[in-house]
């Protein structure tokens, strides 16, 4: 007996129009960019700084640790929600929920969305490549290992926004005639 630990993608025929391809790899990767960030994250909750060598005050633990964990938890839920843009669910509101269930979703309900958000998104891309170019004041670090490990866990972030952008506008090109 095996044990199937990685969900396989769906077929995208599940959708009116074919997904194409890459539309659906990058929304089921979206999740999996997003987690380092989210674990690298984490331990602030509990005043661990990670190496940075900031002197401002620290909030208490009942402040830190919903607001670092919920942080957390809605970066990876907006990117699972991305996958709605290459999935039926997408298209048609699930039967299951009350009132509108089994409704057409207007492509525009989820275009605006989408391209609101990968816009603000990238804008914080290009904010975080502006500081690592010198621009803007970067954080200070114990070490370069921290540093490093900063870089490893965040840099996935910059892809965000663009990835968003593009999923919104594969679905935008799919849905147009609906």
């Amino acid at each position: 007996m095996t044990i199937n630990l990685l969900h396989k993608a769906p077929a995208a025929s599940d959708t009116e129009q074919p997904v194409p391809r890459w539309a659906m790899r990058a929304a089921y990767a979206l999740p999996w960019l997003l987690l380092p960030s989210c674990l690298w994250r984490l331990p602030f909750a509990f005043h661990f700084e990670m190496g940075q060598l900031d002197d401002a005050p620290v909030s208490p633990l009942w402040i830190t640790i919903p607001y670092v964990f919920g942080l957390s938890v809605l970066t990876e839920l907006a990117a699972l929600l991305s996958i709605g843009l290459v999935r039926r669910w997408g298209e048609v509101v699930p039967s299951w929920i009350p009132v509108i269930g089994g409704r057409r979703v207007p492509p525009m309900a989820a275009v605006v969305p989408a391209v609101t958000g990968g816009l603000v998104l990238s804008a914080v891309s290009v904010w975080m490549v502006l500081t690592w170019l010198g621009f803007s004041e970067r954080m200070a670090y114990e070490n370069g290992w921290w540093q490093a490990l900063a870089m490893v866990c965040i840099t996935p972030l910059a892809l965000w926004g663009p990835t968003v952008l593009a999923l919104a506008y594969a679905y935008h090109r799919r849905r147009r005639h609906a």
